[in-house]
């Protein structure tokens, strides 16, 4: 089991939100608020536990738009299984409501 922060159990919250779609480190970045070291971190660290896998996309793709390719990021049957009950407990729920408001203060001081 992967060490559980509440960082960690906001990128499971939005992996989780849709949990077909494979997702990059700079959307989750963007949408948690979160630095790099942080994201790229806890991905390594679900992907070591089984909870993620990840791929490089297709090469077509980010050459067709012109940017870096990027490494997409899915969460495994194992991972959705718990990405599910991390969530859904209701101290998560309230710190993460804190961490959110805490994070985006911090983003709008800086």
């Amino acid at each position: 089991m992967p060490k559980m922060t509440i960082q960690t159990g906001m990128i499971l919250e939005e992996m989780i939100k849709r949990p077909a779609e494979a997702r990059y480190g700079l959307e989750l970045m963007n949408v948690i608020h979160l630095n790099s070291g942080t994201v790229y971190q806890i991905l390594a660290r679900l992907e070591r536990a089984g909870w993620l896998r990840s791929e490089w996309e297709d090469p077509a793709v980010h050459e067709a738009e012109k940017r870096p390719r990027r490494r997409m990021y899915h969460l495994t049957s194992d991972g959705v299984e718990h990405a599910r009950r991390v969530v859904s407990q209701d101290t998560f729920q309230e710190h993460s409501k804190r961490a959110r408001r805490l994070l985006i203060r911090r983003q709008v001081l800086t």
